[in-house]
């Protein structure tokens, strides 16, 4: 009987760590994906300082041109009065964790205008965060059109 019973409180214990990370990864996820929401609505709000707040100093973005933006030019890019951004949207967000860095992917969509010129985006994309110093920030962001 005291065999089973440390042999249940052994396997008790040695299963803990593994669902203590589990639900660390989830709450990571959660917190990842809600600053996907964030960065998106400030896109399509054109909210310049919330983004700011959400990309590292070394941030970069490819767009689905090939071009390339830092975080200022991104912003800048960003600021440009002649894009009204009707419709932005995710879809089919993966979120995977590796220590202080977070991968996401899924798909996206944006329809809006650009000098009065209406325009339609429907891409797949890569998001790299980065817990620095106690605050995730995006790294890295890339963006391409699926073949058809």
């Amino acid at each position: 009987m005291k065999k089973r019973l440390a042999l249940f409180v052994f396997a008790f214990l040695a299963s803990w760590p593994f669902d203590f990370a589990a639900a660390q990864n989830n709450a990571g996820s959660s917190k990842i994906a809600a600053l996907e929401e964030k960065w998106n609505a400030a896109y399509k709000r054109g909210d310049v300082a919330t983004m700011e707040s959400l990309l590292a100093e070394d941030f970069i973005i490819t767009l689905e041109d090939g071009s390339t933006f830092s975080k200022s030019g991104y912003l800048a890019h960003n600021g440009d009065p002649t894009v009204h951004i009707e419709t932005t949207e995710m879809s089919g967000l993966s979120i995977r964790i590796h220590g202080n860095t977070a991968v996401v992917t899924g798909a996206y969509h944006e329809k809006g205008t650009s000098k009065g010129k209406p325009y339609e985006y429907h891409d797949r994309f890569t998001d790299v965060w980065m817990n620095l110093n106690g605050k995730w920030q995006a790294i890295v962001s890339h963006y391409s059109i699926p073949s058809q």
